[in-house]
């Protein structure tokens, strides 16, 4: 079975495989730690049908369950250690305390390091969102920042 490789820019890596029954399923490991499980359609192998976000602690629990190697994972942490600068997708949940609050509420830049460069919402990209764009559950932060700021803000937006 062969496991295509793609390198993310800033991202990470994706790494994707598809099964016997024709499944397209891959891993999308950032820079910051997290990890997304992606479910890709069946008539359409470009287009997300489910994707699960999970801490580092989860995935190493799922890549156990799965009889995975651990070796991989530690490779790629450090690759990202050593790039330094990461680009991470921060979820705005029902329920954060930012979910009808500003860009400036949150004072990421100030608080980790951390910017927040666009925000995806419906389907559609707002670049270079103001200071005074107002997050909605749902939404998700596209930020720049190191591995720990982006952490330190995953937890600050309840991500």
């Amino acid at each position: 079975m062969d496991i295509n490789e793609t390198s993310l820019p800033g991202v990470g890596v994706r790494y994707d495989f598809t099964t016997r029954s024709g499944r397209q399923i891959g891993v999308i490991s950032h820079r910051s730690g997290r990890r997304d499980l992606v479910v890709y359609d069946r008539d359409d192998p470009d287009t997300c049908q489910e994707m699960l976000h999970l801490s580092e602690e989860e995935a190493e629990v799922l890549a156990e369950m799965l009889g995975g190697f651990r070796i991989a994972g530690s490779l790629a942490e450090l690759q990202q250690q050593v790039e330094g600068v990461g680009i991470d997708w921060l979820e705005i949940a029902a329920g954060s305390p930012f979910d009808g609050r500003t860009i400036a509420d949150t004072q990421a830049r100030t608080r980790t390091g951390v910017s927040i460069v666009a925000v995806l919402r419906h389907g559609s990209t707002i670049p270079s969102p103001r200071p005074d764009f107002v997050f909605e559950a749902g939404d998700n932060a596209v930020v720049v920042g190191t591995p720990a700021g982006i952490r330190s803000l995953a937890e600050l937006l309840g991500s």
